[in-house]
């Protein structure tokens, strides 16, 4: 019995692609909500263990706090055949992950377990974190990078290397722009990291987003809603590592992440079940550091490879001033705010170019791209000023030549900001388009 619970810990061990098993046993005491706690072994935080399951086979489980002589444990999967008294395993060594081309068109899990029912994967073995990045070690951002989405091209233009927030509340078409952006950007390597979203959106963004010839050039790690907490937080941190990884490659990278919002929700189970005390709406002070740390991973490095992420933020009930809308915000280098008012009208991509900014365009386009780009932006939001009075006449032209001309050109804005699921408009014809709409 003890030769074959031993050889299984050992085979779980090797699909975890982790270190040795230590010779030191705790045993689980008690199962509170989603945390275990364990007592009998000295537990690294962060460390990971195996648990002993009913049905022998072993539970996938991590450190996420203690208190005195009792440590904390957060299952990987969902918990099932625990029973008290159970034994853990520590593991030992450092974290690593599998990476190399043998992962590009391939869907895995926040373990780089197969769910496209192809065989498991092997290669180079990198650790799961990476040291900080030096701030003085970044290469600037010079280069803009062509999304395929005219309004975002020549409104919103992003650089290589730069961290873009999609804001938008739900059913207003953020998970359909990420799958153009997914097409039609172009890059290297596509790395898409579906968080805490729906399992019925996996197969259909695979399929209808990527399709055959984009899933060819990218990575998919899904941790859907029913995936743990724990679970929903790896896969995050493995799509950011497995970005880093291709970036110091030399590889051209683009990272999307659906859902930001997911990933700090996860935080916020954890840290609620150890007894951190919400701060901001019920948010613990934890989700906000962390959100920090993972965005800061993104971006470019030393190498001549870039690494661009866009990610998608929830605003829950359309509410801008979202504790993690606000905190998004404040750390991505630009945000492309969708409004459900125009997606109500058919106005796709629901893009409020008013609302939005890209912060590193000043640094990737020409004077007269960006003057054209304000100019657009400033009859824009003249027009929304009296769009209301328009209809019950209280609009007078002749008074305001400026509002007159907002008022004449804005079906045309209207238009040029407005595109088909499937007409993908590059970075130069984005830009002339925007340059014929100004002369004229």
């Amino acid at each position: 019995m003890q030769d074959t619970l031993e050889h299984k810990l050992k085979n779980a061990l090797d699909t975890l692609d982790s270190g040795p098993v230590a010779k030191v046993y705790g045993r689980l005491v008690r199962l509170n909500g989603l945390t275990l706690e364990v007592t009998g072994c000295r537990l690294i935080m962060g460390q990971r263990c195996l648990v002993e399951t009913a049905q022998d086979k072993p539970l996938a489980a991590e450190v996420i706090g203690f208190n005195r002589e009792i440590t904390y444990l957060m299952p990987l999967q969902n918990a099932a055949g625990l029973f008290s008294g159970a034994r853990v395993t520590p593991l030992a060594g450092v974290e690593k992950i599998t990476a190399g081309k043998q992962l590009l068109g391939r869907v895995l899990d926040g373990l780089l377990q197969p769910l496209d029912g192809k065989p498991a994967i092997s290669g180079e073995q990198i650790p799961l974190f990476s040291p900080p990045n030096n701030p003085l070690s970044r290469t600037p951002i010079t280069e803009s990078i062509d999304v395929g989405i005219r309004a975002i091209n020549a409104m919103l233009t992003p650089g290589k290397g730069q961290r873009l927030g999609l804001f938008a509340g739900s059913g207003v078409g953020k998970s359909v722009l990420l799958g153009m952006m997914t097409q039609y950007t172009q890059a290297d390597i596509v790395i898409v990291g579906l968080i805490g979203e729906r399992g019925r959106e996996v197969r259909e963004f695979i399929e209808h987003s990527l399709g055959e010839q984009g899933l060819a050039r990218a990575i998919v790690i899904a941790a859907p809603a029913d995936a743990t907490p724990l679970m929903r937080l790896r896969a995050a941190q493995v799509c950011h590592r497995l970005a880093e990884y291709y970036r110091d490659q030399g590889q051209h990278v683009l990272l999307l992440m659906d859902s930001l919002t997911r990933y700090a929700q996860a935080q916020r189970e954890i840290g609620l079940a150890t007894g951190e005390p919400p701060a901001t709406k019920g948010y613990p002070p934890s989700v906000f550091s962390l959100l920090t740390q993972l965005v800061e991973r993104a971006g470019n490095g030393l190498s001549v490879g870039s690494m661009t992420a866009i990610y998608t933020v929830l605003a829950e009930g359309d509410n801008q001033q979202d504790p993690i809308v606000d905190a998004a915000r404040a750390i991505l280098d630009g945000h492309i705010v969708l409004t459900r008012e125009l997606a109500e009208q058919g106005h796709y991509p629901a893009i409020d170019i008013s609302a939005s900014i890209s912060r590193v365009m000043p640094q990737v386009v020409t004077p007269e791209h960006l003057q054209q780009a304000m100019k657009l932006k400033k009859l824009y939001s003249r027009y929304q000023q009296i769009r209301e009075l328009i209809p019950m006449g209280g609009y007078q032209p002749g008074k305001d030549v400026e509002m007159d001309h907002a008022v004449q050109v804005f079906p045309r804005i209207s238009a040029f900001l407005q595109q088909g699921f499937n007409q993908p408009s590059d970075l130069e014809t984005s830009c002339r388009q925007l340059a014929e709409l100004m002369a004229g």
